[in-house]
């Protein structure tokens, strides 16, 4: 899942902060490097392996965790007082970036060429994607072979109703399949309801005129006030269908994935479908989608309150309902450098009041932030207390400046590809540019984020439920690992009740927008060959080694971890 932050952030705020361009893809330089130990090395052979010191002049020592091992606690659920000191390893992925077969999901028409149908959109056509859903029972058998705790996916709406109101038994009894393999192999599903895609029936991507009325064949979308009216119900009615049919074997349930995220790239920008390009031309309806998706969310939640009533874990509770969100290291900036500048520390709050507090304030205290400028005038209290856990989901630091004002509202300027206007903070070590996304990895930021939302929601467990990089050597992605690991710990340290990690993804995938050359996946998979084989990378198996131990030895720290050099992209 993305993430992801990625693909709305292309749209609106990080891609192109810096100018260099991405670097060539290597298709044998997920190997580990040279100079790395064998995955089975012990942990004395890999302490002999020379790190690049931190660069004080770089970063704060003071950001770094404190030398030793770091030992996990044993596995416990995601809410609850049963949970509380619990950590989880997990991996994450979505049904719509690596299914095939979903002719009737939106991003497939989207993606599809002009000459078969489609609309052409983003860097490459979905199609079969990594055939996932073929594939399904041998990728959790991936999964399982990593030794993490659990593992997140998303049941594709479009499969299970294809039509309105036509459900495919067959659909669910895959799914079905799927949970008794999770489970089976030890470990603990958690499942989004809806993750970046929908069926074509919710919002036509093939209309590009304003919607007159609503059908059964197109709702019209999240910004028709009629349609969305329908769109609601469809889904309280698709989640309570998911939580009696799999309430047995799902206690973890999360009701959307990326909230703003998504929204910004589908109704406020073209970037997803069904690209309704309102944030600068229509900015009240941009608002009323994304103020109806909350309303979905609390719909959702207490429909599957309401009938997931089968304790599947012992824990005491049958259903812990959350949802996903993007969340950056924003930091003020003007002439691309920190800024102590209060418009810009100002314009930079804004921006993080939307992309952090906006979605989280209205579920939580029933407040809306309806006129993006961080107040949260407008008080629904039936929304309130509709969130027992919150995940978040981290890749990169950016910059926000208070001028030029270029966002509606938000009155901010924000990195834009392509259009630097002094926001843009180019990465202090080069090593820490992610090239094929355009932004920069900056491990303190999950830290800082962690802390922030864990003193503005003190009674919100938190799971990472998402982290990663993109990457064709498989020794940064292993530095991520580590070095994500270390930060969430010295929040845990802090008090911060911090119950899990989520690696993004458990394979390669269809990254939206950026079509399949970005490489999220701890399996690299090739798409060139038969069946498309997936094969374990270095990420794959540091994070193995640590879960299985349920330690991170002073060894791997000192190997992959810290605040200094990464290992250079190929």
């Amino acid at each position: 899942m993305r993430t992801l932050v990625l693909s709305s952030l292309f749209a609106l705020a990080v891609v192109g902060c810096d100018d260099a361009a991405p670097a060539p893809a290597d298709a044998s330089a997920d190997a580990p490097r040279t100079d790395a130990p064998p995955a089975d090395a012990s942990p004395a052979d890999a302490a002999k392996v020379d790190v690049p010191p931190v660069d004080a002049a770089t970063f704060d020592p003071a950001d770094l965790l404190a030398p030793g091992a770091v030992t996990y606690p044993m596995a416990g659920p995601r809410a609850g007082a049963m949970g509380r000191g619990r950590f989880n390893f997990g991996v994450a992925t979505a049904a719509a970036q690596i299914e095939d077969g979903l002719t009737q999901n939106d991003w497939y028409v989207w993606s599809l060429p002009v000459a078969m149908g489609g609309l052409g959109r983003g860097r490459a056509p979905l199609g079969d994607a990594v055939q996932g859903y073929t594939r399904a029972l041998d990728d959790v058998g991936l999964a399982a072979d990593l030794g993490v705790d659990s593992y997140r996916f998303s049941m594709e709406w479009s499969r299970i109703e294809p039509r309105r109101d036509q459900v495919d038994m067959a659909a669910l009894a895959h799914y079905g399949r799927v949970l008794d393999a999770v489970r089976m192999r030890g470990m603990r599903p958690s499942v989004t309801v809806h993750h970046f895609a929908s069926p074509l029936w919710v919002d036509d991507v093939r209309r590009r005129t304003p919607c007159a009325m609503p059908t059964d064949t197109d709702l019209c979308g999240w910004d028709n006030a009629a349609g969305a009216e329908l769109i609601i119900e469809e889904m309280r009615e698709h989640a309570a269908l998911l939580a009696r049919t799999f309430g047995d074997r799902v206690d973890e349930w999360a009701t959307v994935n990326e909230p703003i995220n998504y929204l910004l790239a589908s109704y406020g920008q073209e970037t997803f479908p069904p690209g309704r390009n309102l944030l600068f031309t229509q900015t009240d309806r941009f608002v009323a989608a994304v103020r109806n998706y909350a309303r979905a969310h609390v719909a959702m939640y207490e429909a599957i309150k309401a009938n997931d009533t089968v304790d599947a874990d012992g824990d005491g509770n049958p259903a812990e309902v959350g949802f996903t969100l993007s969340v950056a290291e924003w930091v003020p900036t003007r002439n691309r450098a920190l800024s102590a500048d209060p418009d810009d520390v100002a314009a930079r709050d804004r921006v993080r009041a939307v992309y952090h507090y906006l979605f989280t304030d209205a579920v939580t205290a029933g407040r809306f932030d309806g006129s993006l400028d961080g107040t949260g005038a407008e008080t629904h209290p039936e929304w309130a207390n509709h969130l027992d856990w919150l995940g978040l989901q981290y890749y990169f630091r950016s910059g926000v400046s208070g001028t030029p004002e270029i966002l509606p509202r938000v009155r901010a300027n924000v990195c834009l590809p392509n259009l630097d206007l002094g926001a843009c903070l180019p990465a202090p070590d080069p090593t820490h540019r992610v090239p094929i996304m355009g932004y920069e990895f900056w491990e303190p930021g999950i830290y800082n984020i962690l802390r922030d939302m864990g003193r503005r929601y003190a009674s919100v467990p938190l799971t990472v439920t998402e982290a990663g990089i993109a990457t064709e050597v498989g020794a940064r992605r292993a530095e991520n690992v580590v070095r994500t690991l270390e930060q969430i710990e010295r929040a845990r340290r802090d008090g911060v009740d911090v119950r899990g990690y989520y690696h993004w993804s458990l394979m390669d995938n269809f990254e939206w927008a950026e079509g399949y050359e970005p490489r999220f996946g701890l399996y690299r998979v090739d798409r060139t060959m038969p069946g498309y084989p997936r094969t374990a990378t270095e990420g794959a198996t540091v994070l193995r080694d640590i879960a299985r131990a349920r330690t991170l030895t002073a060894a791997q720290r000192a190997r992959y971890g810290g605040l200094g050099p990464m290992t250079p992209e190929r």
